[in-house]
């Protein structure tokens, strides 16, 4: 990748962050925290990796994306937006009566949104049997799942992730967005996860480790061939993350603030933005 692609990369991150927190704005509270912190993750899936066409959401050869931490929605909606699934206008309606953008993410509402999650853990056998569905019908389209670390907690995700790697599933990507937090606190206080990289490999991945807000290391990681075993990533991550008064906030999980405190951080990210187009040139 060069440095004009990783700069692209950086500002649709940018955008996106930008779409979520005035998305968020406009309802006073949602799910930031672990939203922002898979920005950078669906900037290079959307941006640079992923096959998908915005006139045909239900195109059947597309490739497909299941938050399975489902409260990251408003996240994958302003990506959608920004691309071209739905009017930007639209991301003003979230969580409100009859939006078609719900807290959770929800296949039946949203174009472009894949499965239906939210109950965590369910995620996760969901797109297996997508990835394995495809694979049966002897389609070259690839599914990528994103795992909450807290939702590993949940015995039904270790229990699909065996199923991935004991059935060699290599068209799904597994993607644990590793940013120590979950929704009573830190994860090393609740429950700790130990060596996640060792625990995937243990279950027959080959598991990479990346820095969550590293475009360029994401690319290589999401792109790289996977052999006999399907490929695994912890992204080594910061909740909250590219936005510092939310990464410094402890119950950042969930936030209900006023329109002033959504401004402040708002036009940090614009800050952010323009710093970036100016490289761009």
């Amino acid at each position: 990748m060069d440095n004009h692609e990783k700069l692209e990369l950086r500002r649709f991150a940018a955008q996106i962050r930008l779409a979520l927190l005035e998305e968020i704005k406009a309802r006073g509270f949602g799910h930031i925290g672990g939203s922002l912190s898979i920005c950078d993750l669906l900037a290079v899936l959307y941006g640079k990796v992923m096959r998908y066409k915005p006139d045909d959401p239900k195109w059947a050869d597309r490739d497909k994306l299941v938050s399975s931490k489902g409260h990251a929605g408003p996240a994958v909606y302003a990506t959608l937006a920004l691309k071209g699934f739905f009017p930007m206008e639209e991301l003003k309606t979230l969580n409100r009566p009859g939006t078609n953008l719900p807290s959770h993410c929800d296949k039946n509402k949203t174009p472009g949104i894949d499965c239906t999650t939210g109950s965590l853990g369910q995620g996760t056998s969901q797109a297996v049997g997508m990835a394995l569905g495809d694979k049966l019908k002897g389609r070259d389209s690839r599914t990528f799942l994103i795992v909450g670390d807290g939702e590993l907690d949940e015995g039904q995700c270790w229990e699909a992730a065996m199923f991935t790697a004991g059935k060699k599933i290599t068209n799904l990507t597994w993607i644990v967005d590793d940013n120590k937090r979950q929704l009573d606190g830190y994860t090393v206080d609740i429950l700790p996860l130990f060596d996640l990289r060792a625990k995937f490999e243990a279950f027959g991945f080959e598991a990479i480790r990346v820095k969550g807000n590293d475009v360029e290391a994401l690319y290589d990681a999401l792109t790289k061939k996977p052999g006999d075993k399907p490929i695994a990533i912890i992204m080594d991550n910061v909740k909250g993350s590219g936005v510092k008064g939310i990464e410094e906030t402890p119950a950042n999980h969930s936030m209900t603030l006023p329109a002033e405190t959504w401004d402040t951080y708002i036009e940090a990210v614009k800050a952010d933005l323009a710093a970036i187009e100016k490289e761009v040139g």
